[in-house]
Order: structure tokens, then sequence, then C-alpha cells
């Protein structure tokens, strides 16, 4: 019974590598907006810091643990990723963008980071090490998984989706499961719990694009002054952007 659970832990584990693998890579068409206009037009780099944050304190909890390998190695991925990022964020900010990513990277990577490994190392030991850490990434993790809370309010106000892509909120679905199911598996609520929160707002940023992405097509076809297809139920809402050139 005890190797079965094992072969399951092992299972949730690599299928959580694979779907996290997809998710640290999701901000590619970004960075490559970024290289184009050789700026960072606007955007932030707080996300990119805070994931980088939350990669290195998952790989201090993990080294504290056994048998949580698969926790190391997707992580490890997620530091040389978000290293990528930074790095490339800071080439094309302006000065006050990249004083401002600094100063971040210096408060929360360095000095937060570096004040957990000291107070954990110096004021705890054995499994009180283990379980104030785990603590800390599970607040982390709360965090990470709540910040989304912004862009559901937003699609909620403008009835629009075009900031939350479906198929990126799917793999976030997914990776919460996985990750869910892996911390069960192993009796590691700090990895589990963050990820009941992570599949609920998942689920509900689904549900909205469902909801708004029918209403945004409805209304594009009222604008477009084309009554015999308002309708029309089986319409190609996407063939007919496209012919007007809208996608």
């Amino acid at each position: 019974m005890a190797d079965f659970s094992v072969h399951w832990v092992f299972a949730f584990g690599v299928l959580g590598n694979i779907v996290s693998f997809f998710v640290f890579l999701s901000p590619l068409p970004t960075f490559y907006k970024m290289y184009k206009k050789k700026s960072t037009e606007g955007y932030q780099s707080i996300p990119y810091v805070v994931a980088l944050f939350s990669a290195m304190l998952w790989i201090y909890y993990a080294f504290l643990k056994t048998n949580t390998t698969l926790l190391i190695t997707i992580n490890t991925f997620g530091c040389f990723v978000e290293i990528i990022y930074v790095g490339f964020y800071l080439f094309y900010a302006s000065k006050e963008a990249r004083v401002q990513t600094i100063k971040l990277l210096l408060l929360l990577v360095v000095g937060g980071f570096g004040a957990i490994v000291l107070v954990s190392q110096f004021l705890f030991e054995g499994a009180v090490r283990v379980q104030v850490v785990g603590w800390i990434c599970l607040v982390c993790s709360l965090c990470v998984f709540v910040a989304p809370l912004c862009i559901v309010k937003q699609v909620i106000k403008t009835k629009s989706v075009e900031y939350m892509p479906f198929l990126l909120s799917v793999i976030l679905t997914l990776s919460a499961v996985m990750w869910f199911f892996y911390g069960l598996l192993l009796k590691d609520f700090n990895i589990a719990i963050p990820n009941v929160l992570g599949f609920i707002f998942g689920i509900l940023q689904m549900v909205l694009h469902v909801m708004y992405y029918n209403k945004k097509e409805e209304e594009f076809v009222k604008e477009q002054n084309l009554p015999e297809l308002k309708n029309h139920k089986h319409a190609n809402y996407g063939e007919l952007k496209s012919n007007i050139g809208l996608i």
C-alpha cells in the first residue's frame, strides 16, 4: 500500500513539473513584445521578482525535507527562468523602472530570503524549522494565488476577457490540481492548502471567461451593425472578425 502511494506521489509530482513548466514559460509572449519594441512598455517587474522569491523559498523548504526532489526540480527551473526574465526586463526598462526593480530585488530576494534563511537556521531546529519555513511558503503561495483577483475584478467591471487568456487559466488550474494531490499524498499541507485556493480561482476564471466571452462576441456583432447575424446561434464570430481584420 505504501509503494502504491509512493508511485502516485511520483506521478502527480511529474505531472506537476510538466504543467508548471508551461506556467513558467507563459510570459514569453510578453517578453517577445518587449524585445520587438525595445521597451518594457509599462509592464511591471513585480510578478517576476515575486515568482523568483517564491521559487527560492520552495527550494529551501524542499531541502529541509525528504522525498521532495520533484519540488526542487521545477522550482530550480523556475529560478533560472525568472532570473532571465528579470535580467531581460532590466535591460529594456527605463531608468526609473530599473531602479525600482533593483530595489525590489534587494528587498525581497536578497533581504527577505536572506533573513528567512538566517532566522530559521539560528532560531529553530529540526521539525520546528521545517514547520516555520513551510508556513512562510504557504503564506507566500496564498498571496501569489490571490493576485489574480485584480484581473477577475477587471473582467467583471469591463465584461471583457481580453487580459485573461482561457488557456492560461486552464493550465494554472491543472497545475493547482497536480500539486494539491502531490502535497496531499505526501501529507504536506503546506503544499496542498494553497493549491485549493489556486484551483478555486482557476475555475472562477474559466467560468468568467465563458460568461463574458459570449457577451463580448454579441456586442461585437451589434457594433458592426450586422442584423442578419444577431440572432444566428451558430454564427462563426471568429471567422467574422478574421475577415474584417481584427484577428
